[in-house]
């Protein structure tokens, strides 16, 4: 999910405080059925606003807001709606480990396998040109396949398993990945939550299920789910995989959020099909109500078979809430109140889910304005304005999560790290998470960076590309053997967007900043990808993208954040309202590049892994994802996990699109070594 600029602007007591517009709520309609994600795709419902008056100088910045993707989704979705309702699976399906030693999978890559490794733009520059890349999905529609999570199974180190958001049946949903040999070949499906219907009344506490799994609760819309969105991987340490994913409506409230299971000897090619009705089976929570929309889900299984949790799965997630007692709210649009992180873990391997907690805890001084939305005192230093949590297990069966808060006294940011000791059971009812008070894992920060228009108001961009983008973090997620801990996240301290690291030497009790990763200047670098070689001393990778800037890309001059403010090109390069400025926005060039080094050695050498590719455009603009993958799974060989726009379609513009948007991976030796401050474009 990323309409990052995402944490509140506050001052500190001195500065002064004016609130300009609060329009995150329940719609324009002033109804009570809102269709909140609808309204946000149209620009309806927009984030939270606060304008700042600090050294004379007027300054605004949004709240936490809905995903890229789901928003996109939304888009996607608004040509037509949903209104089939799909029987589903047996909801009595046994899905005890029944050990599956054969089902019938094989290596060979089926449809469109020409599409692999070519393009038009392949081999022009870059060092490995895109010469070893492998196609991921396996459709042969010229839709958007973007934002990848990757990880491989510790106990076939070949199985490598994966996903991302896949339109290709139209409406967004999580599209799964899987390889037998090392990522040479991909087999690849849809998510099996097709059959669910939502109903929220019936998600409480049973006899069977002592667990609340939902928020707000809410009668069901009674049919199912329109599109899923935010895919995420994890495989325990046995061998099962588990995937999850996001789901909601467009002409509804209804969302919720689901982690299936692929079981042993399976190797995530096939995956339970979520029950319907009135089994809670593989379902974290579900809602359909105007105060609450979920988003932004990641998870991890305790791949450690030492581990007094081994085999446990966590989820975490954002929880925006609304009320009508909340700053600017009626009975009838509430206001926003908070985007705090919740969690639930199942001890079943996913069969069952604990009641969802909220995680992301108050710290005094290091989080502020908690009650600034929901006017109560007692919220004051709740570090409740979040988005964009990932999370790894430890070898001693503690969790750690990290996510991005704007909780803070100034214009800019920061990456936040809960320590959590899990206990107890999902079956029982007894499950949770023990998490300590958040520590700092690093600042992000935003002056400066710049922001499009993609038709509802400004928002965090690539403007090369012309891309969303935002400042989320991610973690090591593997092969944490030594309880050391490396996040990653882009931010605009360098007056671009580069790669941060932090470093953490204890499980992520205590965490310090140690540089940036990219050692090239010139471009933006994005959505980075992170994780540890399971050989020994430190090893680390980063994966991420980059673009070509614009001129005056940082230039100051908007009241936003002090970034300019760039809109979609018209005709004879013209440029629209508002925009400062819009020569060569939409026109920049990207690569995806790997870098890798040890430690805090910053910054860390890279290669090249993609041929330079071009925007998005038509139908697909202004979206590549929130996120990019990166497994590392035998000694330095790692897997960088991607989409770009090689491919060209054959049906334009009768399609909508120029460049299809596919997922790339790549096995390629992880670099090593200070990196040098070279290369001025993609591809160099």
């Amino acid at each position: 999910m990323s309409r990052k600029h995402s944490g509140l602007l506050f001052a500190a007591a001195a500065l002064a405080i004016v609130l300009v517009s609060i329009t995150a709520s329940a719609g324009a309609s002033g109804r009570g059925n809102g269709e909140l994600v609808k309204q946000a795709a149209q620009g309806l419902l927009r984030p939270a606003t606060i304008t700042i008056t600090t050294k004379g100088k007027t300054v605004a910045k949004q709240a936490p807001f809905f995903s890229d993707a789901t928003i996109d989704t939304a888009e996607d979705a608004l040509v037509g709606s949903q209104d089939e309702r799909l029987e589903g699976a047996d909801a009595t399906a046994d899905v005890a480990d029944s050990g599956f030693p054969n089902i019938g999978q094989g290596e060979g890559t089926l449809g469109c396998s020409r599409r692999d490794r070519g393009g038009d733009n392949h081999g022009e520059h870059g060092h490995n040109q895109g010469g070893g890349n492998v196609r991921v999905n396996q459709d042969c529609t010229f839709r958007r396949q973007a934002e990848e999570d990757v990880t491989y199974n510790p106990v076939n180190v070949d199985n490598i398993v994966g996903g991302q958001n896949d339109s290709r049946v139209g409406y967004n949903q999580c599209g799964i990945d899987w390889s037998l040999d090392n990522g040479k070949h991909w087999g690849d499906l849809l998510p099996p939550f097709r059959q669910r219907t939502n109903h929220p009344e019936l998600m409480g506490p049973t006899a069977d299920n002592p667990n609340n799994n939902t928020i707000a609760g809410g009668p069901g819309t009674g049919h199912t789910y329109d599109a899923g969105s935010d895919p995420a991987s994890a495989v325990d340490s046995q061998g099962r995989a588990y995937f999850s994913c996001v789901v909601f409506d467009v002409a509804s409230n209804a969302s919720g959020l689901y982690v299936t299971q692929s079981p042993q000897g399976a190797d995530g090619s096939f995956y339970f099909n979520i029950p319907d009705i009135p089994n809670k089976r593989f379902m974290v929570v579900e809602d359909n109500s105007l105060l609450v929309f979920h988003d932004k889900n990641m998870i991890a299984a305790d791949r450690y078979a030492s581990s007094p949790n081994h085999d446990n799965v966590y989820v975490t997630w954002t929880v925006f809430k609304f009320d009508p007692t909340c700053r600017g709210g009626t009975p009838d649009i509430p206001g926003f109140c908070e985007s705090p992180i919740f969690g639930s873990m199942s001890t079943d391997h996913g069969v069952t889910w604990s009641t969802p907690e909220e995680i992301s805890g108050s710290v005094p001084g290091l989080c502020q304005f908690g009650d600034f939305f929901t006017g109560k005192p007692a919220d004051v230093n709740d570090c409740n304005f979040d988005q964009g949590s990932y999370s790894v297990t430890l070898p001693n069966g503690d969790l750690e999560v990290i996510f991005n808060n704007t909780n803070t006294p100034t214009i800019d940011g920061q990456q936040l790290g809960v320590h959590c000791h899990p206990s107890g059971s999902s079956t029982a009812g007894t499950a949770h998470f023990n998490c300590a008070p958040p520590v700092k894992v690093g600042d992000d920060v935003v002056v400066g960076e710049p922001l499009c228009d993609f038709g509802r108001g400004p928002e965090e961009c690539i403007p090369g590309p012309f891309i969303r983008t935002n400042d989320f973090p991610r973690i090591t997620k593997d092969n944490t053997q030594n309880n050391h801990l490396y996040a990653v996240w882009q931010d605009y301290r360098n007056g671009e967007f580069d790669i941060q690291l932090s470093q953490s030497l204890d499980g992520g009790v205590t965490w310090h900043e140690v540089g940036t990763v990219n050692p090239d200047s010139g471009l933006d670098h994005y959505m980075p990808a992170t994780d540890q070689s399971p050989s020994a001393g430190d090893r680390n990778g980063a994966s991420y993208y980059r673009s070509e800037r614009v001129a005056n890309e940082s230039a100051p001059g908007s009241a936003f954040t002090g970034g300019s403010v760039f809109g979609l090109c018209g005709p004879n390069n013209t440029v629209p309202a508002g925009a400062d400025s819009c020569a060569g926005v939409g026109q920049g060039n990207s690569d995806y590049a790997l870098a890798g080094g040890t430690g805090d050695r910053t910054p860390y050498d890279f290669r090249v892994v993609s041929p330079v590719f071009p925007p998005p455009d038509g139908a697909q603009a202004g979206f590549n994802g929130d996120y990019s993958g990166l497994t590392i799974n035998r000694g330095d060989q790692a897997h960088p996990f991607w989409s770009d726009t090689r491919n060209a379609d054959p049906f334009t513009p009768a399609n909508g699109v120029v460049h299809d948007e596919d997922i790339f991976t790549d096995s390629v030796s992880l670099p090593n070594g200070k990196g040098k401050h070279d290369r001025g474009r993609p591809g160099h």
